[in-house]
């Protein structure tokens, strides 16, 4: 019996809550479980909470079942918080915890505060959803529940990319594969394919972009005032930090967005060891050693500077460290070849 059978042990009602400005990963995992509750456990009435989802994803099935009004003043017996590292970014969704009887984490954030009554944090997971997989009965996986966790698998892993996928990842996706679901489609879909007006901001945005610390570090913003003349919203601007991250001689990319007048929502992407976990946790936020965000206020060159002194000084470091043990630096290149 996994931790999450126990907690459901007896439970009549259950609340899903994901972060604030759900990504692949959040909405995959919240779906996944409503689908796999309501297969598993259909005597437990399971509520999904989430700020409006991208209709990208309005192909998984219980997305029109998703909750963008938070319920007040109700005591679910069993809250579960998927894919959020702190009660903070839960926004709204905070209430429906603190009231809830019980409450179970699973996350991935190596920041995770462990804030629930129980935490699953495997911090080395490719995502949430690889974490959820774990925990459910291989069995009763149904292809609707295998198509949330391999949304949300490709979108943590940037479609198997990214330094955190592993062999279980890619063995998960398999099984998840053998389900029946169609893939390419996924994929192609909800990960690569943008707008019209997205392709235009993205181009803006990339136009736009400034190089600095000699060209390791780069950085592009986009204003309100960009987002109100192209008709765009925030969830329009998927991939332009990963843009950013693969230019050539690039080890940290910097992608920022402007929420009200001089705040902005900082999006930190590492190619080396440089870890932007520890650089957005000096400024409130958080996430993983390679890819982390915040909330900024100030001027653009007040934040850009801010970030680029804790950036500087973590490049030194690591310079020096690397300088001090050439022999492990040799070592560690020929085993990442």
């Amino acid at each position: 019996m996994s931790v999450l059978d126990r907690k459901l042990d007896g439970v009549k009602t259950a609340a899903i809550l994901g972060h604030v400005h759900p990504d692949g990963d959040c909405i995959g995992s919240c779906l996944g479980l409503l689908n796999y509750l309501e297969a598993a456990y259909p005597q437990v009435e399971v509520t999904v909470y989430l700020e409006e989802p991208a209709a990208k994803f309005g192909y998984l099935n219980g997305f029109d079942q998703i909750q963008t009004i938070f319920a007040q003043d109700v005591s679910f017996d069993l809250c579960i918080c998927l894919d959020c590292s702190d009660k903070a970014r839960l926004g709204e969704g905070e209430g429906i915890l603190s009231l809830a009887k019980d409450s179970i984490c699973i996350d991935h954030h190596v920041t995770n505060t462990g804030y629930a009554g129980e935490n699953v944090v495997e911090a080395d997971a490719s995502s949430t959803c690889e974490v959820l997989y774990g925990l459910l009965d291989e069995d009763k996986i149904t292809k609707e529940i295998a198509e949330c966790l391999y949304t949300g698998i490709i979108h943590d892993t940037g479609v198997f990319k990214y330094s955190a996928t592993s062999a279980r990842t890619m063995q998960i996706a398999g099984k998840l594969m053998e389900t029946g679901i169609d893939f390419t489609s996924i994929i192609d879909g909800s990960f690569y394919r943008k707008t019209y007006l997205q392709n235009q901001i993205l181009g803006r945005a990339l136009f736009e972009s400034v190089t600095f610390l000699d060209g390791k570090c780069i950085f592009s913003v986009v204003r309100l005032k960009d987002m109100k003349f192209y008709g765009v919203t925030n969830k329009d601007l998927d991939g332009i930090i990963d843009q950013l991250r693969v230019t050539e001689g690039v080890e940290c990319a910097i992608f920022l967005y402007e929420i009200e007048a001089q705040i902005f929502k900082v999006s930190l992407r590492s190619n080396t060891d440089l870890n932007v976990a520890k650089i957005a946790g000096y400024f409130g936020g958080g996430g993983h050693v390679k890819a982390a965000g915040c909330t900024m206020s100030g001027s653009i060159y007040d934040v850009i500077n801010n970030l680029s002194g804790h950036i500087e000084k973590q490049m030194n470091e690591l310079a020096a460290k690397k300088a001090e043990c050439p022999e492990l630096t040799k070592a560690a290149d020929v085993k990442e070849d």
